[in-house]
C-alpha cells in the first residue's frame, strides 16, 4: 500500500493594500477527488471564485485560513506578517502536512519541508485553491467594512491604494483598520 503524503498549498491575499489585514489559507487537496477549474484567483471573475469557494471546502481534505491584523503588518513590516499569516493557517489545518507549497519566493518557517513557487496559483492546484479562499474571504471583508467606515469605497477597492482611496484618506482620515506604516497612510496622518 502506497502511503498518503499530505502537501499543503499557502497563498495570501492583500500585501498591496492600505487597509485591513493580509489573509492567508492553507489547502491539502484530495487526489482522489480533483477540483475542476483551479486557477489563479487573479485571472477568475468574482461569481466563479465564489462558485469555487463551497466546492474546495467540501472537497479539500483539509484547509483553513490565517491572517495579520494591519496593528501587525505595522509592527512586523508586510512581509513578516504576511509570513506569520501563512504560519497560521498551516498550524490550524485539521491534518499536519508533510510538504508545503508556498506561492512566491518567500516561505514562513514550519516544522516540515516547504517549497516556493513563483506563480505556484498558476501552476499548483493546491495553491491555486488557497489562493482563491483568501481573496474570497477578504474580499468578503473588505466589503462588510464598507459599512463600517463608510466613504472610504473598501466594497469597490477592497483597500488598494486607488486614487478614491487616497482621496478620503486626506478627506476623512485614518481608520484603526489602516496600515499606518504605509506611505499614504503616513502622508494622511502628517497633512
Amino acid at each position: 500500500m502506497i502511503e498518503t503524503i499530505y502537501v499543503a498549498g499557502v497563498d495570501e491575499v492583500g500585501r498591496g493594500p492600505l487597509a485591513g489585514p493580509v489573509v492567508t489559507a492553507a489547502v491539502i487537496l484530495d487526489p482522489q477527488n480533483p477540483i475542476a477549474g483551479l486557477a489563479d484567483s487573479k485571472k477568475l471573475t468574482e461569481k466563479r471564485r465564489e462558485f469555487l469557494v463551497p466546492l474546495i471546502q467540501k472537497h479539500a481534505l483539509a484547509w483553513a485560513m490565517g491572517r495579520a491584523e494591519p496593528e501587525e503588518i505595522d509592527e512586523l513590516n508586510i512581509l513578516q506578517a504576511s509570513l506569520l499569516a501563512m504560519k497560521r493557517a498551516v498550524e490550524a489545518l485539521s491534518i499536519s502536512p508533510e510538504h508545503v507549497l508556498v506561492d512566491g519566493i518567500h516561505a514562513p518557517k514550519l516544522n516540515c519541508p516547504v517549497t516556493t513557487i513563483i506563480k505556484g496559483d498558476q501552476s499548483e492546484p493546491a495553491i491555486a485553491a488557497a489562493s482563491i479562499l483568501a481573496k474570497v474571504a477578504r474580499d468578503q471583508e473588505m466589503v462588510a467594512l464598507d459599512n463600517v467606515y463608510p466613504g472610504y469605497g473598501f466594497a469597490k477597492h477592497k483597500g488598494y491604494p486607488t486614487k478614491q482611496h487616497q482621496q478620503a484618506l486626506l478627506s476623512l482620515g485614518v481608520t484603526d483598520i489602516h496600515r499606518r506604516s504605509f506611505g499614504p497612510v503616513q502622508a494622511a496622518l502628517l497633512s
